[in-house]
């Protein structure tokens, strides 16, 4: 970075922080907020994935729900490391929130965050049984897909590789859902359960992009930390769900 040139103008003309040291307050604390919604929310998924895994059809499904859990749970450790970088209390952090609490499934919280922690919203809903998991898991997961790359070009350099790193595992999680599609869908019970399913998260997934025309993105893409608005998001979601699920009558 140039001596002329401020650090804001450096950021948003596309320049990368290597270091907590040289991160000013303000980016500090907007970076933190990012890191500890994604830390949150791979805690919270992990322990909500882990109270569905009885209730697998198969051994080979049970396998794929513990392969969620297990990863999650290392994804969000690998970004508390980099929160301990800039101080933070990594022990305490990881038990101070029960991360399988859960609202009653017709809490209706919109984008709003609550209970304290920094999860997206769609992680305070709890799960009803294995085809509302696999579907959960799809719409969710392409949902993360999207807003992992927008995190994977992140101006905080360390931050980024590591999102960069996680995303194909969590594209791997998506994939075990949409392979287990096809067999719910085959049978006319469970059909009907899916599509409640598609019903109820589809909403309480599309909030978590966040509002259309959000004051904070502009600061945001200002440090670098983001660079597609929210509706541009929450449009490539919604065309991976026409891709993704169309074929089978879902969307």
């Amino acid at each position: 970075m140039s001596g002329s040139m401020g650090i804001e103008d450096y950021l948003a003309a596309g320049g990368q922080l290597t270091s907590p040291a040289n991160v000013p307050p303000r980016y500090r604390g907007e970076l933190l907020r990012l890191m500890a919604s994604f830390v949150d929310s791979e805690l919270a998924a992990s322990a909500g994935f882990a109270t569905v895994i009885n209730t697998a059809p198969s051994t080979e499904s049970r396998i794929a729900a513990c392969r969620i859990v297990l990863e999650k749970a290392e994804h969000a450790g690998r970004v508390l490391a980099l929160m301990g970088d800039f101080g933070a209390d990594t022990k305490r952090y990881e038990t101070h929130h029960d991360w399988a609490a859960r609202l009653p499934r017709e809490a209706d919280l919109g984008a709003a965050r609550w209970g304290g922690d920094m999860r997206l919203s769609v992680f305070h809903y709890p799960l009803e049984g294995w085809a509302d998991a696999v579907v959960m898991n799809v719409l969710m997961g392409l949902a993360s897909a999207i807003q992992l790359d927008e995190l994977g070009r992140a101006s905080y350099a360390p931050f980024a590789e590591a999102i960069r790193e996680i995303a194909p595992r969590e594209r791997a999680h998506t994939r075990l859902g949409v392979k287990a599609l096809p067999e719910l869908l085959a049978d006319a019970k469970t059909r009907r359960e899916v599509e409640a399913s598609v019903r109820y998260w589809r909403p309480r997934v599309a909030a978590t992009f966040g509002h259309a025309g959000s004051a904070r993105f502009a600061l945001l893409r200002r440090f670098g930390l983001r660079q597609r608005p929210n509706e541009a998001l929450l449009a490539l979601w919604e065309a991976e769900l026409r891709e993704k699920l169309g074929p089978y009558g879902l969307v």
